[in-house]
């Protein structure tokens, strides 16, 4: 028998390769491009409040001020997992088996 094998734990489905989250480097990779992007918008943002007057002064200013935050929040969203992805808690222990006399 092998070392560290339990027979009498079983999986309740098999792991399907197309329900397995994203890779943490394709994750990290994605997050980091909205956060670019968002951040591209904020110094385009600061650059407009330069020539801007009135009311677009003040919506430029309202874009510098909250796309950090906004940024960060998009970039932490994870809308990539379109169903529950199996976890280690869905072993579940059966029956042990029956022991033989070589086994005690």
């Amino acid at each position: 028998m092998r070392e560290g094998f339990a027979p009498h734990i079983m999986m309740k489905h098999a792991q399907s390769v197309t329900s397995l989250p994203q890779s943490p480097d394709d994750e990290r990779r994605s997050r980091m491009r909205k956060y670019t992007i968002a951040m591209s918008i904020r110094v385009v943002c600061v650059l407009c409040m330069i020539f801007a007057e009135g009311w677009w002064l003040a919506v430029c200013a309202a874009g510098a001020i909250f796309l950090p935050y906004v940024a960060v929040v998009l970039a932490n969203v994870n809308m990539s997992r379109p169903g529950a992805v199996e976890r280690p808690g869905a072993i579940l222990p059966t029956a042990h088996p029956e022991r033989t006399d070589e086994q005690r």
